[in-house]
């Protein structure tokens, strides 16, 4: 098991103390790299394309339907992060089937339901970036964002540090998210 290292004092640092704790979150440095981006837009390299060829565990899928599935955001916006994508790799949303629409949007109630029952969302953040030049990480596989939202989530951290406070691991929400989307 590993430990979770305290939060640093500022007391340590250069300049003015300002009584505010250090989160250390190295593993954002990989996103924020551009080290875990696919090489090129083909599907071989494709993560989206990836995810579904393992364990449901492996790949932090929370379902699998016959067209799209849901997936944890490796890189979360906020705890419970959820990505609605299609099987296929496509990149654009007109280039969906009317099945692949009609599914990702059964997935994405199906998702709201099923965050609300294990969290208590209080609202949520949906919608895709099409195209890198909107914001998509990763634009050669479309892929819709389901953000869970809380009252007060909204602090200094993304802002000021580009950090965010995660109280659970994604191995604790993908077991938790899939059971329930079997109840809900």
């Amino acid at each position: 098991m590993h430990e979770i290292p305290e939060p640093e004092s500022a007391a340590g640092f250069p300049g003015e103390p300002d009584g505010l704790q250090r989160l250390w979150t190295p593993h954002r440095m990989v996103y924020i790299g551009g080290e875990d981006r696919p090489k090129d837009a083909s599907a071989a390299e494709c993560p989206f394309c990836a995810a579904p060829q393992k364990t449901d565990e492996e790949g932090l899928i929370v379902a699998r339907g016959e067209k799209v599935y849901a997936v944890l955001n490796l890189y979360p916006y906020n705890p419970g992060h959820l990505l609605i994508c299609p099987y296929r790799h496509v990149a654009d949303f007109t280039d969906l089937t009317l099945e692949e629409v009609s599914e990702l949007s059964a997935f994405t109630k199906q998702a709201m339901r099923v965050v609300r029952a294990v969290s208590n969302a209080d609202g949520f953040n949906i919608g895709m970036n099409q195209g890198a030049v909107a914001g998509a990480g990763i634009a050669a596989h479309l892929h819709q964002h389901v953000v869970p939202r809380w009252s007060g989530d909204a602090n200094f951290l993304p802002i000021i540090a580009r950090t965010k406070a995660l109280p659970q691991v994604h191995g604790q929400i993908q077991e938790l998210y899939s059971e329930a989307w079997k109840t809900e």
